[in-house]
Order: C-alpha cells, then structure tokens, then sequence
C-alpha cells in the first residue's frame, strides 16, 4: 500500500509476488500435467486390463509414473498452497479498518461485495480461460463435464463474497493463464503437446 497508495493495487501486487514465489512449484506441476495427459492412453489401457484387480491396477500406474517422472498430485499442489492465502486475505478484508470504504473503479468498498458483480465474472471467465488451455488426464467423461462447470459454480458462489477477495482470484487466474500459455509454447516446441491440445 505504501508504493501503491491505493489497496486495491496492493492485492494486485501481492498476487505477483506470490505468483512469483509460487512459479516454480507451479511450473513443476503444469510439468507434471503434461506428462500425465501424454500418458492417459496408457493409463486407459492399464484401466481396461486390471479394471477386476483395483490394488494391481494401482501399482501398475504407481510404475507408470515412476518410469516417466509424473506426479498425479503436482498439479494440486500449487492450488492447496493459494488456499491459506486466500483465507488470509478474506480475514484482512473483513477485519481490517483501513479497507473499509476503499475504492476501485467502480467498486465503492473493497471489504462489501462488487455491486455490480463484474468481478465475479471476470472471475470465472479468467477461470475458464486458464482450464480451456490447460492439459487435462480424465479418464471418465463425467469428471470432466463437472470440471467444465466448475468456473459457473465458482461465479455464483463468489456474487457476495469481498470485491477484494475476488480480485486477488482474479488476477490468479490472469497471472496463471499467462504461465500455462508460456508452459504450453515450451512442450510445444519440445513436441510434447500439439497446438490442438494446447487450445482445448
């Protein structure tokens, strides 16, 4: 706040920084998707030839991924580390004086909901942007119809949620589409990932 003077370009800041902190670890499990989306027809396979024996087919694919150096977890991991991040902030808009009554553009109050409910849009459109180009493993097409709705619910839930708080998660899903598209061109040149799926 004080080389911004405003506060909601200081949650715009601290989300950089954490991104930045967080880069590695995430680039490592955008890593780790990659491989585990090369990988699926082989895990579809495993599925279709172990699908009467559940403890074989889970050392089998336990193998698979020792082989080629995938982490089914890496892409989670990233996600459970913004979560104390997320309720920190949710505590500091609710509990801290200096933001009540802060503004941004149209918003009168950072701590109080967006009136107008333009940030939870932006919000879950940012959140589709970043899945559409994410690379995904799901094996069972009804996973992945409900991870599609996920952005939609995610909206809906955050209408009355701090303005603040849904513009740090905003601004995490711009800063995070940027990285994926970053990821998406390097695996792209390495021949790991087509431009096809590069755009699902």
């Amino acid at each position: 706040f004080k080389l911004t003077g405003n506060w909601a370009w200081a949650i715009v800041l601290l989300t950089i920084t954490v991104r930045v902190i967080l880069f590695p670890l995430s680039a490592k499990g955008m890593m780790s998707m990659h491989k585990l989306k090369v990988l699926s027809p082989q895990i579809k396979e495993l599925q279709a030839k172990y699908k009467k024996d559940p403890q074989q087919l889970q050392v089998k694919m336990m193998e698979l991924y020792k082989k080629h150096g995938a982490n089914p977890l890496g892409g989670c991991l990233p996600m459970l580390m913004q979560i104390p991040i997320f309720f920190s902030i949710y505590r500091v808009l609710v509990n801290a004086i200096e933001l009540k009554g802060a503004s941004f553009l149209w918003i009168h109050d950072l701590s109080s909901m967006d009136p107008y409910f333009i940030l939870p849009v932006l919000m879950g459109v940012t959140m589709y942007a970043h899945q559409a180009i994410t690379p995904n493993n799901f094996t069972d097409p009804m996973q992945e119809k409900i991870f599609k709705f996920l952005p939609l619910v995610f909206t809906l839930f955050m209408f009355y949620f701090a303005a603040g708080l849904i513009l740090y998660w905003t601004m995490n899903n711009v800063l995070s589409f940027v990285q994926q598209f970053i990821i998406n061109k390097a695996m792209q040149a390495k021949g790991l990932l087509t431009k096809e799926k590069g755009k699902k």
